[in-house]
């Protein structure tokens, strides 16, 4: 596939990208805070795509936006290697997967109770992913500490996020963080005028089928734009990624409008607990259950679902990432990204241990925590391989 000049002289194979967006897809159990670690490991350590800052700049972008938080990151480090059209086949190839399995799963929710097994071998994901968050802030936390102040907003990040999960705690210490160190800091004259251009057509493209989806659910009474619009609606109202956006989707799809039992949701949730990917991804199982019929009715739901949650997010980086790349040319966004960063830096640390304290400190996840991290520092093995022999351990054990 076509290679594309960088800033600095580089060039980008998209098909050799392309392939590491789909080894991350293979890899990303756990939700967004573990994907940070994924990313970490394979986008910035074994391929050097982008640094540590650079990631951790994204990460806290993409935390002050609406929608899925590890999908607008990891589709932002596509835009920033190779525009919009990369950022495009990035977001599909990471995924495409898991929204096929789960789309098929919503055609076998009968067979479902026989599928037990599974969760038991899954049974170590989470203390594997801690090791990879445990990593992931341990590198990060070095590169985005340099002084008492940044110190102390990593701990303040950590801490905070740690004791409250709400989705607008993110953003607003986030906020916090650069407010503190442009307030902090000693330097004069840092704030000037740069030429923006923001790409207004994804803005009001994001507006024009917010507004029109709602319009055409209301007169049409189509059950394919009813659940495109309310799925096109979670992904630009909801802060904080998957965990969060579930409880909207339980109140409308199981309890006001009846669509699927709870039961059949809860199955669902459950199985993309076990999915390597975007947790977004369980919009096609729950698009597909609402429009359940005809199988190719079943699976045109699923596919409406799936393109409605992604969009928003997808749009909004289209819009949002040309602009903060000459953002950060000021330098008071500069010196104001060093508090967001090293928050964001304890936004991670907190994850790790929020994660390993809902899998519990048993011997055997506090073993399964340590040999992950020692081998990530001391081996250079794929992301999927680790995961699949955490799965075979799980199966033996």
């Amino acid at each position: 596939m076509k290679a594309l000049k960088q800033n600095k002289g580089e060039s980008t194979n998209w098909g050799s990208f392309l392939w590491n967006i789909f080894i991350c897809s293979l890899g990303a159990f756990g939700g967004p805070e573990a994907h940070y670690g994924i990313f970490t490991d394979q986008l910035v350590i074994k391929k050097q795509y982008l640094t540590e800052e650079e990631l951790v700049e994204l990460i806290a972008l993409c935390s002050i936006l609406p929608g899925p938080s590890s999908t607008q990151t990891i589709v932002a480090v596509g835009h920033k290697k190779g525009g919009p059209l990369l950022a495009l086949l990035t977001m599909l190839v990471w995924s495409l997967p898991v929204l096929t399995l789960m789309t098929l799963f919503s055609f076998l929710y009968v067979f479902l109770d026989r599928m037990q097994l599974s969760q038991d071998g899954l049974r170590y994901i989470g203390p594997m992913a801690v090791g990879f968050i445990t990593v992931a802030a341990f590198r990060i936390g070095k590169k985005v500490t340099s002084d008492r102040i940044t110190v102390s907003l990593l701990i303040f990040g950590a801490v905070i996020t740690y004791f409250f999960r709400q989705a607008w705690v993110f953003p607003f210490v986030l906020i916090i963080g650069g407010l503190v160190t442009v307030l902090t800091s000693k330097q004069k004259k840092i704030w000037y005028r740069v030429k923006l251009n923001p790409p207004w057509i994804y803005l009001i493209a994001f507006i024009i089928i917010a507004a029109g989806s709602t319009t055409l659910a209301v007169f049409t009474n189509s059950t394919l734009l009813t659940i495109f619009e309310s799925f096109y609606r979670y992904g630009y109202l909801v802060f904080g990624g998957g965990q969060v956006v579930i409880p909207f989707m339980f109140s409308d799809l199981v309890e006001l409008n009846g669509l699927m039992s709870g039961d059949e949701f809860l199955t669902g949730y459950g199985l993309v607990q076990g999915m390597p990917g975007p947790m977004f991804s369980f919009s096609a199982y729950a698009g597909g259950l609402a429009g359940r019929g005809a199988p190719l009715y079943q699976v045109a739901s699923a596919i409406a679902a799936g393109i409605g949650i992604f969009l928003p997010g997808l749009l909004l980086i289209y819009f949002v990432y040309p602009v903060w790349e000459n953002l950060k040319k000021i330098q008071g966004i500069k010196v104001s990204l060093k508090g967001v960063n090293a928050v964001a830096g304890g936004l991670i640390a907190a994850s790790a241990l929020i994660i390993m304290q809902s899998n519990g400190f048993s011997i055997d996840n506090l073993m399964v925590m340590v040999a992950t991290i020692v081998t990530l520092y001391t081996k250079k093995i794929p992301a999927p391989l680790l995961v699949l022999a955490v799965i075979l351990i799980g199966y033996l054990v």
